[in-house]
């Protein structure tokens, strides 16, 4: 897996680099991304975006983030990112950027981990139906994982409409009856 926007972000990418090159954390490619690790444990990547750059803390949500510069994307329970768009903002923000480093390190090294919080999601009345038309289907539900029967509920429950819903059900029968989570059809 390549990173998205390497190109046009390569000059913010040098300039992470060098800010994190810094500090004592290992240097490795995870998902096709620059992710620096401390005693095996991630602390930041570096990932791009369309209109930014981004240094993604791990476990974000446990710094204190006195500037406001830390972003929860979508529904992350843990990680929390730092945009960026120029190499000039880069440098002006280099404390600040170097004080939340510290602090990631020494949570990183304390072994402190956000709790994760298992979300419930209601099984939604176009599920219940097609498990009374379809017994199997209820039975290979059941057989799923929990993570993999939560993707589902939040996959079928997100869509706003009656007819989405159902269609999303039918279109995920074949993944559910081979045991397979929603991210794992394609």
């Amino acid at each position: 897996m390549e990173m998205a926007y390497r190109d046009k972000w390569a000059a913010e990418i040098t300039a992470l680099q060098k800010i994190l090159a810094t500090f004592d954390m290992v240097e490795a490619c995870k998902w096709g991304k620059p992710c620096y690790t401390v005693g095996g444990e991630n602390v930041v990547i570096i990932g791009g975006f369309k209109e930014a750059i981004s240094l993604g803390f791990f476990q974000g949500a446990l710094l204190k983030d006195p500037k406001k510069l830390l972003i929860q994307l979508g529904s992350v329970q843990a990680a929390r990112v730092m945009k960026f768009t120029s190499v000039e903002e880069i440098a002006k923000k280099t404390p600040t950027i170097k004080a939340y480093l510290r602090e990631a390190i020494a949570a990183a090294k304390a072994g402190e981990k956000v709790p994760v919080v298992a979300r419930e999601y209601p099984v939604p009345a176009e599920l219940k139906a097609a498990f009374r038309k379809h017994p199997k289907l209820e039975r290979a539900f059941a057989a799923l994982t929990p993570g993999r029967r939560r993707g589902y509920l939040f996959h079928f429950g997100g869509a706003k409409q009656s007819a989405t819903r159902t269609a999303r059900i039918e279109k995920a029968m074949p993944a559910i009856f081979a045991g397979r989570g929603f991210l794992e059809r394609r």
